[in-house]
């Protein structure tokens, strides 16, 4: 017993020299980059995707819905995504196409459509269409479709059925995670390369046409006491809850006994949060499961809610939302975060919301607008993103010289400097329109007054009613020196310590990044910097400077 003892004494002091003197976020970093499995990992205050041991920002693209159901289908696709410069596809898997049968799985489709994708150099990450799709159960399978009995409906509260599986069903639970669990083993299997580097777990789940199901089982659950995990939850983060769900628990004077109206009063966000509870927990079951066959990130993502319009008859209720994102976290603990869908025009609102909590932003999906490109270099700039992706990204005809493809191309050179200086305050992003056209920022000594380039009034796009958005990644890699890369952008300068100084342009370079190594196209001076008193880069152009700046009297 002795010697056993001494044995396990001397695995700790190794095991102490090893990992003992380091923090915890640098042990876990240092075990996840020598993995191969993609992971997340903490760098300061910023969760960073490490995908072939680095550091990895999505570049992507999501596909129509049906796009990725065979090769035919995908065949003038791929070149259109080289194009682009993705790095990144967001492909669905269908669960009925998966498991037509029950317990007889089908892979050779998607073993087809991924290795397609390896072969043209993207990564890939899996939205698993299961038990839920934008709220409805359309891509169930057909044997789950048919036996209501088994499979059972939601009830809206006039008790007639739709076409939504309701989450308080145990067979619905135990079928999906059965197929989940197996889809992660298959690819645990077959994808030797980790090229898959994600799985989005259901898609958009939500709540129609009222805010809570009306099941019987669903009502019976209703009537219980709040599950103790949640309470305790409410508890101890009582202060720190985000502030519109923290308002609806103390307008019912923070409860914590009872059922879900005893706690959070008789209403319809009352509806909503105990739908949310029951959603989450179904998704977590999912998670634990699946990351038990293969531990990739896993996320949820929501269909916006309007705002003053109200849950189930105004937006889909319960789903992962910035309002209930505490149940969420609560509810499902092992997801690693919750993100958003973008068809409303604010990001910057909804981006705030969605970074509470310490939860991480991640844009799976966005409309493929004009915006796209600027929004993408504003979100993994200010916002330090795991990265953007805009929705049916194979609707576009002509791909050549496409401004998000462009934006791409020059945010793919940065990844590297982007990634070494996360989490020190030494990155921002900016976008502008004619309704926002400034922004100052401030960076290590300097005030940085940024602009859209129309604002100096060159362009024929400056008096338009409506500009071309402009967007742009800047980061500070020492005291006097910067880089930025976008379009449509003007900066000027101001030392912050020594407002009296004047603050000039001691060189400034256009350039790009090879393998790596920066390497100047043109050295930029006169009228290309406004006599030294900018640095521009004017809307179109999608170029990376590289700038020092120098004190004067």
């Amino acid at each position: 017993m002795k010697k056993i003892i001494l044995q396990i004494s001397a695995i700790s002091f190794i095991i102490l020299i090893l990992y003992g003197c380091k923090p915890r976020d640098e042990q876990r970093t240092e075990r996840s980059e020598n993995s191969a499995i993609p992971g997340l990992v903490k760098k300061g205050n910023v969760t960073q995707l490490i995908v072939d041991g680095k550091p990895f920002i999505i570049l992507g693209g999501e596909l129509g819905n049906s796009t990725f159901t065979s090769m035919e289908s995908m065949e003038p696709v791929w070149p259109k995504l080289k194009a682009l410069n993705l790095n990144t596809l967001l492909a669905p898997v269908y669960w009925e196409l998966m498991e037509p049968e029950e317990g007889i799985f089908d892979f050779a489709l998607y073993d087809q459509l991924f290795n397609e994708a390896e072969k043209n150099g993207l990564k890939v990450v899996v939205l698993w269409f299961g038990a839920w799709k934008n709220s409805m159960s359309s891509h169930a399978p057909s044997w789950v479709k048919k036996d209501q009995v088994r499979f059972p409906r939601i009830r809206d509260n006039k008790g007639k059925s739709h076409e939504i599986l309701s989450p308080f069903s145990e067979n619905t639970l135990t079928a999906d995670r059965k197929a989940f669990e197996t889809l992660m083993d298959h690819i645990r299997k077959k994808d030797k390369n980790h090229n898959i580097i994600m799985i989005q777990v259901e898609n958009e789940i939500g709540m129609l046409p009222v805010a809570r199901d009306y099941s019987d089982a669903a009502n019976e659950k209703f009537e219980e006491a709040v599950p103790a995990e949640f309470v305790n939850y409410l508890k101890k983060n009582k202060d720190i809850l985000v502030p519109e769900f923290q308002q609806k628990w103390a307008a019912n004077g923070f409860r914590d006994t009872g059922t879900w109206e005893n706690i959070f009063g008789k209403s319809v966000y009352t509806d909503e949060i105990f739908m949310a509870w029951h959603y989450a927990q179904f998704v977590n079951s999912l998670v634990e499961y699946g990351k038990k066959k293969l531990p990739l990130p896993m996320f949820v993502n929501a269909a916006l809610n309007r705002p003053e319009r109200e849950p189930g008859t105004g937006y889909p209720s319960a789903g992962p939302l910035p309002h209930i994102m505490d149940v969420w976290k609560a509810g499902a603990p092992l997801i690693d975060f919750l993100s958003p869908d973008f068809y409303f025009p604010n990001i910057e609102y909804w981006c705030d919301l969605y970074t509470r909590q310490e939860n991480t932003l991640f844009i799976p999906e966005h409309v493929f607008d004009n915006t796209a490109p600027a929004k993408a270099a504003f979100t993994i700039g200010h916002y330090e993103s795991l990265g953007f992706s805009p929705f049916s990204i194979e609707s576009i005809q002509d791909t050549a010289n496409h401004p998000l493809g462009r934006m791409y191309h020059i945010l793919q050179q940065m990844v590297p400097m982007i990634a070494d200086h996360h989490g020190q305050d030494k990155i921002e992003g900016v976008l502008f329109d004619k309704e926002k056209p400034e922004r100052i920022l401030q960076m290590g000594n300097y005030e940085l007054t940024a602009r859209h380039s129309y604002t100096l009034g060159y362009e024929g796009g400056s008096r338009s009613e409506v500009w071309d958005p402009s967007g742009a990644v800047i980061i500070q890699t020492g005291e006097n020196e910067f880089y930025l890369a976008g379009t449509g952008i003007v900066i000027t300068f101001k030392n912050i310590l020594n407002p009296e100084m004047n603050v000039g342009l001691l060189k400034v370079d256009e350039g790009k990044f090879d393998k790596g190594e920066w390497k100047v196209i043109r050295h930029l001076n006169g009228d290309q910097t406004h006599q030294g008193r900018h640095v521009r880069i004017f809307n179109n152009d999608f170029v990376i400077l590289r700038f020092e700046l120098y004190d004067y009297n």
